[in-house]
């Protein structure tokens, strides 16, 4: 963790992996760089914010692709071990449930054409399996959306959790919800 005055001094390499760990989006992360130093916390998620509601539909993709399946055990520990922190109680759950994820998020890539994102802080296995099945009928602009609002709350949990004073919901202390991931 560090603080927002050496992220706003932090080497340009430095401050673009940081952000690319909130949120893997090559856009994003430009528009944050770009708009580098923050004068505090509020103003750098404010921003964080703003660039992801002009991201388009290429640029969601790109950070939705940066998640692994929620359920996907094998894939948390081989190249995802942030999610696999987040999607921490996935790893505790039954084999009836995972394989069930496991399944319910291939049917969902298939028709929408991207994994399932979800908050999963704080969630159950069960409780994502059946945010799922619900999503799962919606249609593909439904789920873009839906997936765009769960990825700027895992963005802004990730951005709390690297710079240090940033609060992990937004005022109120509800978290964005409809997660992921």
């Amino acid at each position: 963790m560090i603080t927002l005055d050496a992220f706003n001094a932090a080497p340009l390499a430095e401050a673009r992996r940081l952000l690319f760990h909130a949120c893997h989006c090559t856009p994003w992360v430009e528009a944050m760089l770009a708009e580098r130093p923050f004068a505090d916390g509020a103003a750098l998620l404010a921003a964080a914010a703003r660039h992801w509601q002009r991201m388009d539909e290429a640029a969601l993709l790109e950070a939705f692709a940066g998640h692994a399946r929620i359920g996907d055990l094998a894939a948390l520990r081989d190249r995802f071990a942030p999610a696999a922190r987040e999607q921490g109680q996935v790893a505790e759950a039954d084999e009836a449930v995972l394989a069930d994820l496991l399944a319910l998020n291939r049917a969902y890539e298939g028709k929408h054409g991207f994994i399932f994102i979800v908050c999963a802080s704080g969630k159950p296995a069960a409780v994502m399996r059946d945010l799922l099945r619900e999503r799962l009928p919606n249609d593909r602009a439904a789920e873009l959306a839906n997936a765009a609002r769960e990825q700027a709350a895992i963005t802004r949990l990730r951005l709390a959790g690297a710079i240090e004073g940033l609060p992990q919901h937004p005022p109120g202390g509800h978290s964005q919800q409809q997660e992921t991931t």
